[in-house]
């Protein structure tokens, strides 16, 4: 979770943010026409800006040709000349200039000097055009952010908001990655929400970065309902499996194993499912729910989806869930492939016992052979007793009696004295049933 929301942040991400707003907002060299429309809006305003000369206008018109033909180099000349002369310039007309100079720089990537002769611009202050000086404190407040002086982003932002008529939520939502950057949470989800209000208020888009940003803050606080809360909407407005895992998530880690299993299982059923905890997540939910014929089925979607490799850990849990739906013929194969897989003898134990319930006991000897060979068993003479019975019950009296010879051998080792008594008993009771046998077949040869 963690790594996504940051990238949402990251240096990169504004660059291309800031990239987008300057296309959308115009900002850079001023047009004939832009100028020509900053003169007829002066005469709305109540603020009193000086004229621009016919010679500054051509300068500009020159600058702007260059850089329409892409001629960073020339248009940098052009301005850079122009501030070299002995020549006086207005306020206006020398931010005007600075502004054209600043947007070549920020062309070329040189976003210190961008910076630098965008503060110029706004320190003629009451001189230049209102939008020019707005514009111009937004751009300085994003390049400040993408070369990560972020006390100037907060600083230059935070003095357009007072000058700016009726601000979207954009500025907020900027504040607030600021605020991130500089691990101040709190403030981060102060602006957050505050964009997020204004945003709901005039009906704007709230996007899902927003969303997921203002997430990670929360779980930064360890503010879980409102993790939880922020999660619901992801959910809801933008379903994609990594909203529905990471919400299931939290529910279970406060506790809301019912809500965990709801929401798993809903976005099993939405078909946002890919990787195999998603799969195994919502089967062992499901075991604890005590459904395993639904956990079964979860697991088998997993497989065919190539979601879940076919190892034994997998498998077994498969077969697990086929065995306490009580579907033995379903779970046998599984367990079957799983005990060749696996490392130790466990699950072929586990097939012995599963053979010797469906009386198939030629089966039931093999497993038990199985897990023997492979060992890393619990008990040895638990195997061995289940070989034993399953020996005698196909009427093989001598090899079920060494099968319970070797279980008593075992257990007197490990000083387990129920298996002791009890693999002892079997062996007097097959040492009857074989002489019953052996006087039968004598009286029956007489």
């Amino acid at each position: 979770m963690l790594g996504s929301v940051c990238k949402l942040v990251s240096k990169a991400f504004f660059v291309i943010a800031a990239l987008v707003f300057f296309g959308a907002s115009g900002i850079g060299p001023l047009s004939i026409e832009s100028v020509v429309a900053q003169e007829a809006e002066k005469k709305q305003k109540t603020r009193r800006v000086p004229s621009i000369s016919e010679q500054v206008f051509k300068l500009l018109g020159k600058a702007q040709e260059a850089i329409d033909l892409k001629d960073y180099v020339e248009a940098e000349r052009v301005v850079t000349e122009a501030l070299q002369r002995k020549r006086r310039y207005n306020e206006n007309e020398l931010a005007n200039i600075r502004n054209t100079l600043g947007y070549v720089y920020y062309l070329t990537e040189r976003y210190g000097k961008a910076i630098e002769e965008y503060k110029i611009v706004v320190a003629q202050g009451e001189k230049i055009p209102e939008g020019l000086e707005t514009t111009t404190l937004y751009t300085i407040a994003q390049l400040s952010y993408v070369e990560e002086n972020y006390r100037d982003a907060l600083k230059y932002m935070e003095i357009w908001i007072t000058k700016a008529a009726n601000p979207s939520a954009a500025p907020r939502f900027f504040l607030a990655t600021v605020y991130y950057q500089m691990k101040d949470y709190v403030k981060a989800i102060e602006q957050m929400e505050l964009g997020i209000k204004v945003a709901q208020d005039r009906g704007t888009t709230i996007t899902e970065q927003n969303w997921s940003l203002l997430t990670f803050l929360y779980f930064e606080k360890e503010d879980w309902p409102n993790v939880i809360r922020v999660l619901e909407i992801l959910v809801k407005e933008f379903p994609k499996r990594e909203h529905w895992v990471r919400l299931a998530g939290v529910y279970g880690q406060e506790g809301r194993e019912k809500d965990q299993l709801y929401t798993l299982e809903a976005a099993y059923t939405a078909g946002f499912f890919e990787r195999r905890t998603d799969y195994t997540n919502l089967a062992g939910l499901l075991m604890q729910d005590e459904v395993p014929y639904r956990a079964a089925k979860v697991l088998v979607a997993g497989f065919e989806n190539e979601a879940l490799e076919r190892d034994s850990d997998n498998l077994q849990s498969l077969g697990q869930a086929w065995q306490l739906s009580q579907e033995v013929y379903e779970a046998i194969p599984v367990y079957e492939e799983a005990a060749k897989l696996a490392d130790d003898g466990k699950i072929y134990e586990r097939l012995s016992y599963l053979y010797l319930e469906s009386d198939n006991y030629d089966s039931c000897v093999a497993a038990a052979d199985g897990a023997l060979d492979k060992g890393g068993l619990r008990k040895v003479q638990a195997v061995q007793t289940v070989k034993g019975m399953c020996l005698y019950n196909n009427n093989k009296l001598r090899q079920a009696r060494d099968a319970f010879s070797s279980c008593r051998r075992e257990a007197r080792r490990d000083e387990d004295t129920t298996s002791t008594r009890i693999c002892a008993q079997w062996i007097t009771f097959i040492d009857r049933e074989r002489d019953r046998q052996q006087k039968l077949a004598e009286a029956s040869g007489g």
